[in-house]
């Protein structure tokens, strides 16, 4: 039994976004850019909920420069942690339920396997400790979607980089540390809509399938576009030149349990979604 709801999708615009729009459209969503609502503002985020009356809130607005959050931690705390909380507080007074994004990085990446929906979490940067308090956030009747590694057609992101790097050339260094999913927008944002339908609760990992390094990432990109695997370098999370300022998890693997519990399919292995986002973004 599935449900339509009327959607709302804050962070407008933004790569996820973006597809959760088009993955909706049928429900005709209403998609909002930061510049038509800032979910650090609360007044102005009751105001926005009340005139659109939505039933359910997908928060995809973030300050997701990892980065940037460690130099900027009051903004990090105010996208990151206070938008949810002002999202639920809207939410809450028209009875709708909220549907936040969040990460891999409220996990340590200290774990020898993959990470449940029920491991401990034990974020490292800023990025993640704001991600986890946005989580915190939610009431038990809402829905937490963990993610990794997001990329897709959409917006600056990992994917497009390689891709652009490779067409050129130029040389290219990727750390062989720190392994993870990369997981696509368009098949997330798909994962997300059966999730809303069932009206499922709790914390669920959405990741494509397939465990790979940043290295071996870049390295099946290359192979893909028949570019020479000499352009790409193994290095070091250490031998990073400049070094980064937030701690990456080593592991950031998350194993999709809750979906299988439900009787959903995770997102496919990223090698079978791969070649058809190369076959737009090399055109």
């Amino acid at each position: 039994m599935t449900t339509k709801h009327k959607v709302l999708i804050t962070g407008g615009h933004g790569q996820l976004s973006t597809d959760l729009a088009q993955v909706f459209k049928s429900q005709d969503p209403v998609v909002l850019s930061r510049a038509a609502l800032d979910i650090t503002e609360p007044h102005q985020v009751q105001e926005v909920l009340r005139e659109h009356r939505p039933e359910i809130v997908i928060n995809a607005a973030a300050f997701t420069d990892v980065d940037g959050c460690e130099h900027n931690a009051e903004r990090a705390k105010l996208v990151n942690s206070q938008g949810p909380q002002n999202l639920v507080a809207a939410a809450q007074l028209i009875g709708a339920r909220v549907v936040q994004i969040s990460t891999d990085y409220v996990f340590d990446g200290a774990l020898n396997r993959a990470y449940t929906e029920c491991d401990q979490t034990n974020p490292q940067s800023i990025y993640g400790r704001t991600k986890l308090a946005g989580e915190r956030a939610m009431r038990d009747s809402d829905l937490i979607v963990r993610t990794s590694w997001l990329c897709g057609l959409h917006g600056s992101n990992i994917l497009k980089t390689i891709v652009q790097l490779a067409q050129t050339g130029k040389p290219m260094s990727f750390v062989n540390d720190q392994t993870g999913n990369p997981s696509f927008t368009n098949d997330v944002a798909t994962t997300i809509q059966q999730l809303v339908e069932i009206e499922a609760q709790g914390i669920f990992h959405v990741t494509n399938q397939g465990a790979v390094s940043w290295y071996q990432f870049a390295e099946t990109i290359l192979a893909l576009m028949g570019r020479p695997s000499e352009q790409l370098t193994a290095i070091t999370s250490e031998q990073l030149d400049p070094p980064r300022p937030a701690p990456r998890p080593a592991n950031s693997i998350l194993d999709n349990s809750g979906l299988r519990k439900l009787g959903l399919e995770p997102p496919p292995d990223f090698r079978v979604t791969l070649p058809k986002l190369l076959e737009v973004l090399c055109e």
